[in-house]
C-alpha cells in the first residue's frame, strides 16, 4: 500500500514532530511504501528536516507550499500536488497542517486518490482569532471536509470542535493520540550539572515551559505572575525552553520586570535533548491558548513531573485536576500563581502528581501505538490495495 503525508513546514513542533514519529514507523511496516511531503522550513522555529532527509527518497520539498495564504503560490501548489499524487498513485494520501491540510486533500481528490486522511492536531479557528480569520478559515475546513475520507483527532476535544462547527460527521473521525518514544521520559533525572550549566541551583524550584516563543502560548500570563513567585519562593527560576519571533520582546519584558536571574532562555533545541530539560524541571507550566494535545504535557508527565495547564482544546485528557496537575481557566493569574506555589511548597504534592501522571501516559501515549493505530486506520480504510 502507497502512502503519501502531506504537512506544510517542518518546524521544531508537536506535529511535525507527530508526522515525522508516524512516517518513519510506518516506513517499518512490511505492507507499506510510505513518503513524506512538505513545503520549505525557514524562521527562528528550527528544522526537522535532517531528520528525514537521512533516508533517501523519503522527503520531496515543494517551494510553492508556504504557511501564508497567498493565493497564486497556493494555486500552483495545488496543481504541483496534483501532479505528484498522479505520478505516485497513493492508495492514501494523509494530510496535517492547515495549508497542506486544505491543498493536500483537495489535490488528493483530483487525483482520484482512494482514501484522503486528515489529522487535526488542533484547531484552525476558534475564540483565539478574529471573525473574518474564523469564517476563512472555518470555511475552508467544511470545503475540505466533503473529500475527506477520515479524520484522526489528536484529542476528542477535536473532534467536538469540528463537528460542533458542522464539519463532518462522527463516522468519520478516529482518535489516534500522539504518541513519541516514552524511554527518554521515563529515566530523565535531575541532572547537577546540567542544572549547573543553566545557571540553575540544586534547590532552585524550576518551572519549565516548552513552547515556541510567540503569541497564543501564555509566555505573558507566566511572566505576569514571576515576581509574586519570586517575593514567595527566591528560589523559583524559569526555563524557557524554544525560540521564535518573540524571543527578543520576552527578554525585555523580563528584565523590565527584574526578572534577569530568574529567568533562562534555553533556545531551540533537539527533540533528542528534550526529556534532559524536563528532568531537571521541578514542574511544568503549559499556558497555550490554542492547541490539540500539547505533547509537552503527557512528556513532563512520562518524566514524573506534574504540570500547570490552561483548560484548552485537549489539555484536561491530560492534566487531569488534582490527579496529574491542576487545571485553570484560561487568564486565572491568580489560580496559576496559588498552584505553583503550591507546588514550589510541597514536594510530596509534586511526587504524588507526578507519580501518577506518569502511570497514566505509560499505557497510552508509546510510539509504536500510535503507528500501530495508524497501520489498522489505512487497512480499514484500503482491505485490498491493488
Amino acid at each position: 500500500m502507497r502512502v503519501i503525508h502531506v504537512i506544510t513546514r517542518l518546524i521544531v513542533g508537536g506535529a511535525q514532530e507527530n508526522t515525522i514519529a508516524s512516517v518513519l514507523g510506518l516506513r517499518e511496516k512490511p505492507d507499506l511504501q510510505v513518503k513524506l511531503v512538505a513545503g520549505p522550513t525557514r524562521g527562528r522555529e528550527g528544522s526537522l528536516e535532517p531528520t528525514v532527509t537521512a533516508y533517501p527518497g523519503l522527503l520531496t520539498i515543494l517551494p510553492r507550499l508556504v504557511r501564508p495564504v497567498h493565493p497564486w503560490n497556493d494555486v500552483l501548489a495545488l496543481r504541483d500536488l496534483v501532479t505528484l499524487f498522479r505520478a505516485e498513485a497513493p492508495h492514501v494520501v494523509h494530510t496535517h497542517s492547515g495549508k497542506a491540510g486544505v491543498l493536500g486533500r483537495l489535490a488528493a481528490a483530483r487525483a482520484g486518490v482512494p482514501a484522503i486522511v486528515h489529522t487535526i492536531h488542533g484547531p484552525s479557528f476558534g475564540a483565539f482569532q478574529g471573525a473574518a480569520a474564523n469564517l476563512l478559515f472555518r470555511s475552508a475546513e467544511k470545503y475540505a471536509a466533503r473529500v475527506t475520507t477520515q479524520f484522526v483527532v489528536v484529542a476528542d476535544a477535536m473532534r467536538a470542535q469540528y463537528l460542533a462547527a458542522g464539519i463532518g460527521c462522527p463516522e468519520q473521525y478516529t482518535k489516534v493520540l500522539s504518541g513519541f518514544d516514552l524511554a527518554p521520559f521515563l529515566s530523565a533525572s535531575n541532572d547537577p550539572q546540567l542544572r549547573l550549566n543553566l545557571g540553575l541551583a540544586p534547590d532552585d524550584f524550576v518551572i519549565g515551559k516548552i513552547a515556541r516563543l510567540f503569541k497564543l502560548k501564555g509566555h505573558d500570563d507566566l511572566l505576569t505572575v514571576a515576581p509574586e513567585l519570586v517575593r514567595a519562593c527566591p528560589q523559583t527560576k524559569l526555563l524557557l525552553v524554544g525560540d521564535g519571533p518573540w524571543r527578543n520582546r520576552f527578554e525585555t519584558r523580563a528584565r523590565a520586570l527584574g526578572l534577569s536571574n530568574h529567568v533562562v532562555f534555553a533556545g531551540l533545541v533537539a527533540p533528542a535533548e528534550v526529556p534532559k530539560l524536563v528532568g531537571i524541571m521541578d514542574a511544568l507550566a503549559h499556558l497555550s491558548l490554542r492547541e490539540g494535545l500539547p505533547r509537552a504535557l503527557p512528556q513532563a508527565l512520562a518524566a514524573r513531573r506534574p504540570v500547570v495547564a490552561y483548560d484548552v482544546d485537549g489539555a484536561r485528557e491530560v492534566c487531569i485536576e488534582g490527579e496529574t496537575g491542576f487545571l485553570l481557566r484560561p487568564g486565572d493569574l491568580a489560580g496559576l500563581r496559588e498552584r505553583l506555589l503550591r507546588l514550589a511548597k510541597d514536594g510530596g504534592l509534586r511526587e504524588r502528581l507526578g507519580t501518577a501522571g506518569q502511570q497514566f501516559v505509560q499505557s497510552r501515549f508509546g510510539v509504536q501505538q500510535m503507528v500501530d493505530d495508524l497501520h489498522q486506520l489505512y487497512v480499514r480504510l484500503n482491505p485490498s490495495p491493488s
